[in-house]
């Protein structure tokens, strides 16, 4: 292993503590509660913000996750915020699950039932509980995917349909955001289930869970990975592709999550297709993702072939991680040179040296796009974070 990708992760290891006290210093809402909805590109927060469940359940994976990986108690009281304003103002006591969105008082402003927020939520409190052995996180968890099972599973064609009316009745609009197709099967919320699931199964060994997490790999193999090496990403209720675009930071975040459920299902066959299928993916990804200046790229549209070349934080850093699990695989210096050039690239153009934090997107040519976000319903700590975590575990 080179030098420079010792320093690397080095680096990342400081980050870590950049990130972490970004968000205790800027984020605590103690007017109304929890944490605040929004803070723009300037570092201002916005009044009256609404508070996206996606945001929260991220806060209290990041934090909980690092606590157990850095081994200290310093981040126990965020934890224990997140976690009850989770519980408090999020959770749906009369149909259970998790709303969607709040208003700045904490009051539901969105109940529909969204099973990629349900999957988040799971992979919160599970990570909350290997930090606590808080039994009343477990078993919240449990419940929740015990919901998916019930509601939410496709027993005819397999997979989890997307979203559900506040009762768990069927919805018309299922998008995620106004930026998605409105379909019924997607592939980024099977990843998150996927990654909730594995997760879960740290703490509770059930069979079901056991059966449902080897049935979403199998899925990645058969369903959602083409013949061109990339995930496919909307399909209807029986499977049929709906989309025509390649995501890049999805394709290689889900090469190393599909390897981490594979190993704890303890299942050879299993865990050697992820690993074979991660390396193909991989290799593609370094084919088609990486712009000259190392930057990875955000999507592409196979009708067109119009690329996206605008540089999104978190694929830069989902990057790192996959083209770690793949070196590991299959020890070609490409994926550490490769990541290298990310990283330079990432603290170059992406981390705000001046405000703190990172920028959601630049441009081709570097320019920050001022109208993003720092913290919002999508911009949150957990792909940062993790970075940072899995390179140096």
């Amino acid at each position: 292993m080179t030098d420079a990708y010792t320093e690397l992760k080095s680096e990342l290891n400081s980050e870590l503590k950049n990130i972490l006290s970004y968000w205790v210093k800027n984020t605590l809402d103690d007017e109304y509660g929890g944490f605040v909805g929004k803070i723009n590109h300037y570092n201002k927060i916005i009044p009256k913000a609404s508070k996206g469940i996606i945001l929260n359940t991220r806060i209290l994976w990041s934090f909980s996750a690092a606590s157990n990986y850095l081994k200290t108690n310093e981040y126990e009281l965020i934890c224990e915020r997140a976690f009850n304003y989770l519980k408090d103002n999020f959770k749906d006591n009369k149909y259970k699950g998790v709303y969607w969105e709040l208003d700045y008082k904490g009051n539901p402003l969105n109940i529909r039932k969204q099973v990629y927020a349900q999957a988040f939520t799971i992979y919160a409190l599970s990570e909350y509980y290997m930090f606590t052995k808080n039994e009343e996180a477990k078993n919240w968890a449990i419940e929740i995917f015990e919901l998916l099972e019930k509601y939410a599973k496709d027993e005819l064609n397999l997979g989890y349909f997307e979203a559900f009316n506040e009762d768990w009745s069927p919805i018309e609009d299922m998008r995620l955001s106004d930026k998605d197709m409105n379909a019924s099967k997607t592939m980024n919320t099977h990843l998150h289930v996927l990654e909730a699931y594995t997760s879960l199964l740290l703490i509770y060994d059930s069979e079901n869970l056991k059966k449902s997490l080897k049935q979403l790999v199998e899925l990645f193999f058969d369903n959602f990975l083409n013949d061109k090496n990339h995930y496919e990403l909307f399909f209807n209720d029986e499977w049929q592709l709906l989309s025509n675009t390649v995501s890049y930071g999805h394709d290689i975040e889900a090469a190393w999550l599909i390897i981490d459920a594979a190993k704890l299902l303890n299942d050879e066959v299993l865990l050697n297709k992820a690993n074979t299928l991660a390396v193909v993916v991989a290799d593609t990804f370094l084919n088609e993702a990486i712009d000259k200046d190392g930057a990875v790229l955000n999507e592409k549209n196979i009708t067109t072939n119009h690329v996206d070349t605008d540089r999104h934080w978190w694929p830069q850093v989902e990057a790192l991680i996959g083209l770690n699990y793949v070196f590991k695989l299959s020890p070609d210096q490409d994926y550490l040179e490769t990541s290298i050039k990310i990283w330079e690239y990432t603290k170059k153009h992406l981390i705000d040296y001046k405000n703190g934090e990172w920028f959601f997107r630049v441009s081709k040519k570097g320019k920050v796009y001022k109208e993003e976000d720092k913290v919002s319903m999508w911009k949150a700590p957990y792909h940062t974070s993790r970075a940072c975590i899995k390179l140096n575990i």
